[in-house]
């Protein structure tokens, strides 16, 4: 399809004319395109569509569409039926009422391009800049962050029905890429193990039967894998992508032990983080969150939060990683794409999960943004106790590479170390002699011979990490974090209005694609209700607990 960018005009006169005389009280897409017109326009994306070929629809409708099914739940059939036979949505689309739509396979085209164009933000950009535009959304303010879960659309798996289902998944796809070939690798029981789904119902249930069978099944897929590698392999079969899946999947869950394939201890397989879990969404990871575990993804959400201006609380980024990428990673990524849209925050609410003392100096220096959340506290049992003398009572000389502890004695040792993780530290050892005589010493160390050692971070972190825990012992900082709170409920309206933690698609890209529409559909919601003047909803109370603080 090529596209051909057009003016975008008004709404048909006929259009409008039956759409007031149904909605003589109103309605919320007839005001939206009163308020905000079109919202988007084809040249938003006209890099997508090649210049040659068939006409496609107008892109700026297919983005208001695309919001309009996420916002209410449709699916690609259902989104193309009510372009076809609601007046609102004509009316916000400005189409004729006489005008057919489309076929509903244009929605799904229409976001595999965003995907292969990374453009998916695009849908969120165009509002946010009419936003803009109006003074709704403005740099500088107070913005708040957190994560929930996301289901990934597929069938959890245990690590038997896993292999098992690799390797008819890739058995499948041999099947149909070269069927004699593959005729000739198997015998007839193969087709007994594989021939169906596999469920653990019809799988052997004591755990030595359990192992035999997945060394059978780990025979069975090293016996494909090595067929694979032979002369007379088919071309072309090897790059299958459930074969490369069934090799990765062979790693993972089995191992050589005394020139045989056995199957891996569990203590003795890859991390969440490399495992796969199914073999039919291979991005999908295990998450864990204290008592809560899934396979999928997670879903950053930032909007802001500024309570003493008149504004609606709008959406302002939407991130979608991996169940195991951790918050704090994220907090750089949201920065800049803020900055890409002139909405950097004055102050960014999160919890605990995204501040380290990495995090505090870059959001201060790269971006001016001051980073309000709690610190991860000293684990030390000095400061544990609060009784004994933790990092914070030392004085630190950077210029001359010395600490000074309470008692007043120099330390003699600074050398510059690196840990595990590769990160930069700085160990700084006392004297024996100054540290077995003090009369402090119970409160510094719990060893009866070695002196006093601390670790420390590069200058900047170390401070930045020191001052964040003796901001967050201030009543200032409490009033100011509880606003963060806030986010809880714009993660509950997105998971119970918008499903916003089960997956429709799979992969990371398309579930992407999902999250920022959900986005722009919760915004367009938000928008609607500040224009008519609805108040924002408070925190829901139980009868039984509001009886404590009745009067």
């Amino acid at each position: 399809m090529t596209l051909h960018p057009q003016a975008i005009g008004p709404v048909p006169d006929e259009t409008a004319r039956v759409a007031r005389a149904v909605f003589p009280r109103g309605n919320p897409y007839l005001q939206l395109r009163d308020v905000l017109g079109s919202v988007y326009a084809d040249e938003d994306f006209a890099d997508l569509f090649p210049r040659r070929g068939q006409s496609a629809e107008a892109p700026w409708r297919l983005a208001l569409v695309t919001v309009l099914q996420f916002a209410e739940g449709l699916s690609d059939r259902q989104a193309a039926e009510a372009v076809r036979s609601r007046i609102d949505w004509k009316y916000l689309l400005a189409l004729e009422l006489t005008d057919t739509g489309f076929h509903y396979s244009v929605l799904s085209e229409f976001r595999t391009r965003l995907i292969a164009g990374s453009a998916a933000h695009r849908l969120l950009d165009g509002l946010l800049g009419e936003c803009q535009v109006r003074g709704w959304l403005k740099r500088g303010g107070r913005q708040r962050t957190d994560a929930t879960r996301v289901l990934g659309a597929l069938r959890q798996l245990n690590r038997l029905e896993c292999v098992a289902e690799t390797l008819r998944q890739a058995l499948n796809a041999l099947a149909t890429a070269a069927p004699e070939w593959l005729r000739a690798q198997v015998t007839p029981e193969w087709f007994d193990r594989y021939g169906r789904r596999v469920e653990d119902a019809r799988l052997p249930t004591s755990p030595d039967a359990r192992q035999r069978y997945a060394e059978v099944i780990g025979a069975d897929g090293r016996h494909l894998l090595t067929a694979l590698t032979a002369a007379g392999a088919p071309a072309g079969v090897r790059e299958l992508p459930a074969v490369e899946l069934l090799r990765r999947v062979w790693v993972h869950q089995y191992e050589w032990v005394d020139d045989h394939l056995r199957w891996r201890d569990p203590k003795n397989s890859p991390p969440p983080a490399q495992r796969l879990d199914t073999p039919y969404e291979p991005e999908a990871r295990y998450g864990t969150k204290r008592s809560t575990s899934w396979v999928g993804y997670k879903v950053h959400l930032t909007e802001t939060c500024d309570e003493d201006e008149d504004r609606p609380h709008l959406v302002t980024h939407v991130e979608t990683t991996p169940a195991t990428t951790s918050d704090g990673s994220r907090v750089t990524p949201i920065h800049a794409a803020l900055a890409r849209r002139d909405l950097l925050p004055r102050q960014h609410l999160v919890d605990a999960a995204y501040v380290s003392g990495d995090v505090l100096v870059t959001s201060r220096t790269a971006y001016g943004v001051d980073l309000l959340g709690p610190m991860q506290a000293d684990g030390k049992w000095q400061a544990q106790a609060g009784q004994g003398y933790d990092v914070s009572h030392f004085a630190v000389d950077w210029a001359a590479q010395t600490v000074t502890c309470p008692q007043g004695r120099t330390s003699r040792r600074w050398v510059p170390t690196r840990t595990r993780r590769q990160q930069e530290t700085i160990t700084v050892g006392f004297a024996g002699a100054d540290c077995t005589p003090c009369p402090a010493r119970a409160q510094c160390t719990r060893s009866k011979t070695t002196p006093r050692s601390l670790t420390l971070r590069r200058e900047a972190l170390h401070q930045a990490i020191q001052a964040a825990r003796q901001r967050q012992t201030t009543p200032a900082f409490k009033a100011q974090y509880a606003a963060r709170a806030g986010i809880e409920g714009t993660l509950s309206q997105g998971v119970r209005a918008f499903e916003l933690r089960q997956a429709r698609y799979r992969g990371l890209a398309k579930t992407h694609v999902q999250h920022v529409a959900t986005a722009v559909a919760m915004n367009i919601a938000r928008i609607v209700a500040w224009l008519q003047e609805v108040p924002r909803a408070r925190t829901r109370q139980s009868r039984f607990a509001a009886l404590a603080t009745a009067g």
